[in-house]
């Protein structure tokens, strides 16, 4: 698989809501339930970060879930992109961009979002053919006026800024035309999939959904 054709699943991904959640999930019991949840709100995209152990079973439960478009963030090596393939996801999120990397989701045929947070590790991606990336840490990396900024001497690509973005904030974002969508985690709250609360859930999916109508 191609960057060229990587970057156009990303933008199909990217286009499907406002917003992607990132998910960061401990309990194997909350997978299927908290997508049923999302999915239900408007928001059919989910990010799984690999990041606990139960990570890849998650997937394997999301992905069964109608409606969803489950992938694997927090990618790192070419054991992840394996492993999170096998799972069943359908795309990868990576927080930055290594060669090993990218050559293991073109391996693998998994569409990547590669992470990129400097003009040089934009252009170096846009170099290879991804024309759809993700900006992290966000706002810590100046924020929708950093990516504003580099819209004009860079168009050619859009983002899916993370890190740092909540409801407050989302619309600076939303609002310039560079950006595709936005990720983030306040969609899954963790007191929520403690208690159970899938209605809440799904209510500030639906707000999120919104956002951009």
């Amino acid at each position: 698989m191609t960057p060229s054709e990587q970057s156009a699943r990303a933008l199909e991904v990217c286009r499907l809501a406002p917003v992607v959640p990132v998910l960061v999930i401990d309990d194997l019991a909350h997978a299927k339930p908290l997508a049923q949840a999302l999915v239900a709100g408007g928001l059919p995209a989910l990010e799984v970060t690999l990041r606990t152990a139960c990570a890849l079973d998650a997937i394997r439960a999301m992905a069964e879930v109608p409606g969803g478009v489950v992938g694997a963030g927090t990618l790192l090596t070419r054991a992840d992109v394996k492993a999170a393939k096998a799972a069943g996801a359908t795309f990868g999120v990576s927080p930055g961009a290594t060669d090993a990397l990218l050559d293991a989701c073109a391996e693998y045929e998994l569409p990547l979002l590669p992470g990129a947070v400097t003009a040089s590790e934009v252009m170096r991606l846009l170099e290879k053919g991804y024309t759809v990336q993700k900006f992290f840490p966000a706002e810590q990396s100046g924020g929708a006026a950093f990516l504003k900024s580099i819209g004009s001497p860079i168009p050619q690509v859009s983002f899916c800024p993370t890190g740092g973005i909540s409801l407050k904030n989302a619309h600076d974002y939303l609002s310039l035309k560079n950006i595709l969508c936005v990720g983030g985690s306040w969609v899954a709250p963790k007191e929520a999939m403690a208690t159970g609360d899938w209605a809440a859930i799904t209510k500030l999916a639906a707000e999120a959904r919104a956002l951009r109508a």
